[in-house]
């Protein structure tokens, strides 16, 4: 999503790359030093804020990988209120781990999901407690130069390209555009399905990989929508209840680019609400009260909330919610699909970087 600007931030932006230029040059030069650990390690990072879709890309990887190797994923645990480092168990919480963490430990119990700012120590304990480990997978970590990854995958979201952004506070850049050269492979996701070649060959042009990067286009794929609170057995289908006429949608997000959802629910629903929060809200009874006010102003015969994976993840802990909103309440599942026939080229590039290396050796 574009950022609104303010060009008296531009002259912070400068600042905030010159710092982070300054400590990227001395990780380069290895005047610090950065960690290889003696595990495929693979990093799934951007250099934007937020919205490229690291979650679903993450969790794809996890689904190519965890029938052939144990896999175990590291990161922050973003906005939790625990501190330290942590595994997730079957009790663990939003506070504990935090939103994208939890939601990926349900989905996958037999994946070792675990939480820490100190990358390095994660790392190191995830070897010591579970010796078993094959690969460690790093959610949002191509800032944390401290690790040196055998691959770095960089995400950038098609609508808003990182070589068209600038540094934060007046883009949306965590680091400069140069450090595109630190990946090994570049993923721009959210694409259009139709994109067409043209299109496709500018965006290659403009991104001007090094020949020892690979880059591809990944697009959307929204699953059938589930019931949030697992005590309700799923006996509908909110999108294909009635007639699209029928149907009225109250759309709760709290993500960092609700855009691509809002847009496909439009062409589902003729009538839509959308109740939009910041990324990784916490909700609060209030916003339950707003939810359930927002509800009951739609107009149509069918009427659903529909919100995203993640946030079910933090509302599914509110154990109060009364009817009919719990019944109402429905997520929608997202994927990941290669274009252009591009899938087997990149699964046998991670596979076979897992397969072939037992240490993380760098994989260009």
């Amino acid at each position: 999503m574009a950022k609104t600007r303010s060009i008296f931030l531009y002259p912070f932006s400068l600042l905030y790359g010159l710092f982070t230029g300054v400590r990227n040059f001395l990780y380069s030069s290895e005047i610090i030093k950065s960690h290889e650990f003696s595990i495929p390690v693979i990093c799934v990072g951007n250099l934007s804020a937020g919205g490229t879709g690291k979650t679903p890309h993450t969790e794809y990887i996890i689904e190519l990988l965890q029938k052939s190797f144990k896999v175990a994923v590291l990161s922050r645990g973003y906005k939790r209120k625990s501190s330290g480092f942590l595994i997730a168990d079957s009790n663990s919480t939003v506070s504990d781990i935090g939103d994208e963490p939890l939601q990926v430990s349900r989905k996958y119990p037999g994946v070792i999901i675990a939480v820490g700012r100190n990358r390095v120590h994660g790392v190191e304990e995830i070897m010591k407690t579970h010796p078993e480990t094959s690969v460690i997978i790093l959610d949002d970590g191509y800032q944390h130069r401290r690790i040196t990854p055998g691959i770095a995958i960089l995400l950038s979201d098609f609508d808003n390209l990182m070589i068209n952004d600038h540094m934060l506070p007046y883009g949306n850049l965590r680091e400069t555009r140069h450090n595109m050269s630190r990946a090994d492979i570049i993923l721009i996701t959210k694409s259009p399905e139709n994109i067409a070649p043209i299109q496709r060959r500018i965006i290659v042009g403009d991104i001007n990989k090094k020949p020892y990067q690979n880059l591809y286009f990944t697009s959307l794929s929204y699953k059938e929508p589930m019931p949030v609170f697992e005590n309700k057995e799923k006996n509908e289908d909110p999108f294909s209840s009635g007639q699209v006429s029928d149907r009225g949608f109250l759309l709760v997000t709290g993500i960092a680019n609700p855009a691509p959802l809002a847009e496909y629910l439009g062409k589902r629903a003729d009538e839509i609400i959308h109740l939009s929060f910041g990324d990784h809200h916490n909700f609060t009874m209030n916003d339950i009260e707003k939810i359930s006010n927002a509800y009951n102003t739609l107009k149509a015969p069918l009427k659903y909330i529909i919100t995203t994976e993640k946030d079910s993840v933090r509302l599914r802990e509110f154990t109060n919610i009364a009817e009919p909103i719990r019944s109402a309440t429905y997520y929608v599942p997202i994927g990941i699909w290669f274009l252009n026939d591009d899938k087997d080229e990149f699964d046998n590039l991670i596979v076979d970087y897992v397969r072939k290396n037992k240490r993380n050796n760098k994989v260009s």
